[in-house]
């Protein structure tokens, strides 16, 4: 007998009750195309070997498939790595107020771009303009999709074909291999470097002035510090020349924030504040980095050159919808209490979190992590660590933390990488990071909150 006939078909696969139900929680057109590739599956497998599955292993499979495929691709992850606002795993995490926020505009029309009070259309950076000028400074305040594109809309609008002086020690690359100069070529704009990787000097920057020169610009070196003999020229220094010029002067902060973060022991970032006051026509920073909120690009400064921005029709392609407005200007309101902001704002509190509650943490979660990875030839224990901040923010910076080490014994070093493995594939993926012949764990970004459900999770651990 052909043991391609001992196959089910189609249609007596879809009439089974085990199937019957995927049909009704993921739809027949789905569920047929299951049943028909895990049935092309069995007979490719049966002229192979001359074996085929059984009815009851073809639908543990079809029932796999469909679970897979209704998973969401965008999952929840515990982010164990130490980098709090890591890019991969979505940078900074929104507190609740954001969170709310979101909810309610994603669930109900909104006032995006109408004007309650006088009943006609209405401006959508209306919504967050008077926050982001009270906290910065600034004249008026748009919002792009991220910092890269409002660097390049202000290039686009205000330099097509004209020069743009910046230090060559702060010619940038962000990640991906997107560089400060590309941008500038995309956005028409000519670059003019000027000085040395290491030392700039005013006087470079007053030579390279020419009737073609459109601005001075500042990039802030988020991402890197170069250290030893290295000289900056202060923006206000720029700014004068600039003015006297009559020429905008720009600063692109990159990561940003709107506040002095060595008020909770952080390393001090440069604010959209500070350049303005000390003379900046325009700053620019991101939304989701520092800040805390979502992704957005950020500029504020003077009022005429704002109103010019808005006006390049690129503006439009740029901008962004009512979800990240809703949860831009919850963040915003935050930073109008800052004396709990710390508590309230997921990010800082993530980076002000003690290293004696970290430590806590480690000690509560040793057993559980001891049990789930019995019989297998690792040694366990709590070690100190340093978490990073992330996200081209402060990269020469440390936050002294602590976490999980698990180490081989002997020379089984494959074992760390199918913990590692194992660990990514649970219901909620665990991402650490394998450094110095250890997988480490650091506990910085695991709340209290998170502890039961971590737990839960490591239960489903399989290191087979």
């Amino acid at each position: 007998m052909n043991p391609l006939s001992l196959l089910p078909s189609v249609d007596r696969l879809l009439a089974d009750a085990a199937i019957t139900q995927l049909i009704d929680a993921h739809g027949r057109a789905v569920v047929t195309q299951l049943v028909r590739a895990a049935l092309a599956e069995a007979r490719a497998a049966a002229k192979a070997s001359g074996g085929i599955p059984d009815a009851p292993a073809l639908i543990a499979g079809i029932a796999d498939a469909a679970e897979a495929q209704a998973r969401p691709r965008l999952r929840p992850v515990y982010n164990l790595t130490g980098t709090v606002l890591h890019t991969n795993l979505g940078r900074a995490p929104l507190p609740e107020e954001a969170v709310a926020a979101l909810v309610t505009a994603a669930r109900n029309p909104c006032a995006l771009e109408y004007d309650i009070e006088r009943g006609g259309r209405g401006d959508r950076d209306d919504l967050v303009e008077g926050l982001l000028c009270e906290l910065t400074g600034a004249e008026a305040a748009t919002v792009v999709n991220n910092n890269a594109a409002a660097v390049f809309l202000l290039l686009n609008t205000l330099a097509p074909r004209k020069a743009v002086v910046v230090s060559r020690g702060e010619l940038v690359e962000i990640g991906g291999a997107f560089r400060v100069p590309d941008i500038m070529q995309r956005a028409g704009a000519k670059l003019v470097e000027v000085g040395t990787t290491n030392r700039t000097h005013l006087k470079d920057f007053s030579a390279a002035l020419s009737p073609r020169t459109a601005m001075l610009m500042k990039v802030h070196t988020s991402n890197y510090a170069i250290q030893g003999f290295t000289h900056a020229v202060p923006e206000a220094e720029l700014a004068a020349l600039a003015h006297e010029h009559n020429l905008p002067f720009v600063v692109d902060l990159g990561s940003g924030t709107l506040t002095d973060l060595a008020r909770w022991g952080l390393p001090h970032e440069p604010t959209p504040r500070e350049s303005i006051d000390a003379g900046a026509d325009l700053v620019t920073f991101s939304g989701d980095k520092l800040l805390g909120g979502p992704q957005a690009g950020v500029l504020a400064g003077r009022k005429d050159l704002i109103a010019r921005i808005k006006k390049n029709p690129l503006k439009r392609a740029l901008r962004v919808g009512k979800l990240t407005l809703a949860a831009l200007e919850a963040v915003l309101r935050l930073y109008r209490d800052p004396d709990r902001l710390h508590e309230r704002l997921t990010a800082l509190s993530l980076l002000t979190r003690p290293q004696a509650d970290i430590e806590a943490a480690a000690r509560r979660l040793l057993p559980v992590m001891q049990t789930a990875l019995a019989g297998l030839p690792v040694t366990l224990e709590i070690v100190p660590l340093n978490s990073q901040i992330g996200s081209g923010s402060l990269p020469v910076d440390r936050l002294a933390s602590a976490g999980l080490a698990m180490r081989p014994q002997g020379k089984k070093g494959g074992v760390l990488h199918r913990i590692e493995a194992a660990l990514r594939g649970l219901p909620r993926p665990v991402i650490g990071r394998i450094e110095d012949g250890a997988l480490l764990l650091d506990l910085r970004c695991l709340t209290a909150a998170e502890e039961g459900e971590f737990t839960a999770n490591l239960a489903e651990l399989s290191c087979s």
